[in-house]
Order: structure tokens, then sequence, then C-alpha cells
């Protein structure tokens, strides 16, 4: 599952597992079970790349980029970042790691802190970690983001609660940019927004990508969002990976029942022709990520399930160049 690249990834996961205890009881609490939130994840993003991360709510779409953020500790797999795997690395350890990568949150109203001057919050990361110590130097680096990132520089004596919404995810982008990282997870970083502002910060994303050779990790569940700025899709359910191609491939040509759902339930903008298109929604409910089925993840809502999906965990299998599912009964 190599990137197009020809050098080495810049980022590669193997085997991710992040599972979270569920217990019952106040006092003498005792584990019943695990919430399997991502249970066995394998990817790579070559750099320069926007790899998109697609699936329905909380099919572990956000603990993925977290554990690649090292903002939770994985229980399992690998996750090498540059070639040096970063899945158990300490804290003293991951202070460097930190101005390498970066997240743009989700919701550019809580993400921010209401009580500190845009200046202070773009500035923040920069002092903390002694990148600019002088003061007037510092301010003129504040500045700069924000007219890269397409804000008047005098916001930076505004207060968040000052902007609106699409002016405060430009500020998240901003403080992400600010120790100059190489890789940044975008987190719905654009699902809280009006569509209008949507496509711009999404112009503005892949404008950034160019010119500082950035490689994104893109989470998102706005499928066209997805088209217009990755170049490659990985499909998650479950917690696990269904399949993963180029963006063109897997939009025309999806191979697991699980993507092709994805993609047909889709609205089509002329209501004449969506109230004529055949839909049919996959069956029944998403399962509980504490007791997830056996074999297949997808085979109790699956229309092409045989007696083995019940049984046999599928893997990723490259059915075409670049096109991987993980899907026994498509070949």
């Amino acid at each position: 599952m190599s990137a197009a690249a020809s050098e080495a990834p810049l980022l590669e996961v193997r085997g991710l597992a992040m599972h979270f205890p569920v217990s019952e009881g106040v006092v003498l609490s005792r584990k019943i079970g695990d919430v399997k939130a991502v249970d066995g994840v394998d990817f790579t993003i070559g750099r320069g790349e926007t790899l998109g991360l697609v699936g329905e709510s909380g099919c572990g779409k956000t603990t993925t980029g977290r554990c690649i953020l090292r903002l939770e500790t994985p229980t399992a797999g690998q996750i090498l970042f540059d070639g040096q795997d970063i899945s158990h690395m300490g804290r003293k350890d991951l202070v460097g790691l930190r101005r390498r990568m970066q997240v743009i949150f989700q919701d550019p109203y809580s993400s921010l802190n209401p009580r500190m001057k845009v200046g202070d919050i773009i500035g923040e990361p920069i002092k903390v970690h002694g990148v600019e110590p002088d003061v007037r130097k510092r301010d003129a680096r504040v500045r700069e983001l924000l007219s890269v990132c397409g804000l008047d520089p005098k916001f930076a004596d505004r207060y968040p609660h000052e902007m609106s919404g699409g002016q405060r995810q430009r500020v998240g982008i901003a403080r992400a940019l600010a120790l100059d990282p190489e890789f940044i997870v975008c987190d719905e970083a654009v699902s809280a927004l009006d569509v209008s502002i949507q496509a711009q910060i999404v112009n503005l994303l892949e404008d950034l990508r160019e010119r500082f050779n950035l490689t994104y990790l893109f989470i998102a569940h706005d499928l066209s969002v997805v088209r217009h700025l990755c170049q490659r899709v990985a499909v998650m359910y479950l917690g696990r990976i269904v399949e993963m191609a180029a963006v063109d491939e897997l939009f025309d040509n999806p191979l697991h029942p699980y993507t092709q759902a994805l993609l047909a339930a889709v609205p089509i903008p002329d209501p004449r022709v969506e109230a004529t298109r055949d839909f049919r929604p996959a069956p029944g409910e998403v399962p509980s990520p504490i007791n997830p089925p056996s074999g297949c993840v997808f085979h109790p809502r699956c229309p092409k399930a045989v007696e083995n999906c019940k049984r046999a965990r599928p893997v990723l299998r490259e059915l075409r160049p670049g096109h991987w599912v993980a899907c026994s009964e498509v070949n």
C-alpha cells in the first residue's frame, strides 16, 4: 500500500488499534469490555499527498487521527513518521515531533480560547517551542500568517467572538502553520461551515499544500469535498479500512459493497433525477463497536455476504494497481 511517490512515505500506519475500556460500578468498578474504535488499520501517506479518510459518524476516523498525532496512545500497532516509530514515544521525545505535526480541528468556535486575542493564539506555539523569542519578530510572523491565510493582519488584535466561523477557521489554519509543520491532520475542518465558506477553506488548504509542500490526512464525511481536495481515499467502517484507492478510481469504480452504498447515498442536485433514481440504503443499523460482528464487520448489512464472511476477517487485497479492497467476494 505504498504511496504513489517513489520516495519513502512520510507516514506509515501498520495494524493500528485503539480500544477504550468499558467498566461498570462506581466504587468497585470492573472492566466489562472494550470499545474497539480502531481495530487494525493500515495505510501510508506520501510526502506532499492528501489522503482522505471517510466513513459515517463513529467509524473511528477522528480516533485514527488522534493516535497519529499521539493525542492518544494506541493499544497496538505502529505509527512510522519519517521512518521513526512514534506509537509509544515518550513525552519528552514528542516535544520535537509536535513541531512537525499539527491539527486543524472541526469546530472553529470551541477550538480557540475565547479569552485570548487572535495574535496570542497564533503566537503561543511559536513562543512555547522557542522558535522566535523576540516579541517584535514573533508579532510580525503572526501577521504574516494571517495574511497567508487570507485575513487582515489587523485581526491579530481581535477576539474570536468578533469573527465569523470562516474567519475563525482561518485562524485555526494559521495556528497550525505557525511551526512550519510537514504534516497536518484536518479533522472535519470544513464540516461546521456554510457551503460557500467551505469552498474557500478547501481552496486555501489546497493552495497551502502546494506552497509549503504540506502533507494532509483529511478526515471528512462530505464526499464532494474529498473528491476535490484529495489524491487518494480510504473508506472506514466500524474501525477498519474496507477500501482504498486513487480518488477518481474509487468514485468511478467502487468495489466494496459498503463504498458502493456510501456513494449511492449522495443526493443528486437535480430534483427530477433524484426523484427517479433507485437508491436502496444498506439494511439494518451499524453494530456496536463494543461487540462488533465476527469476520467481516459489514456482513450483517451486506447484500453479497456468504457464510464464510461470518467467520473470516478479510484482508486488504490489491485487486487493481493501487486499488485495495477488504472483501473476499470481490474479484
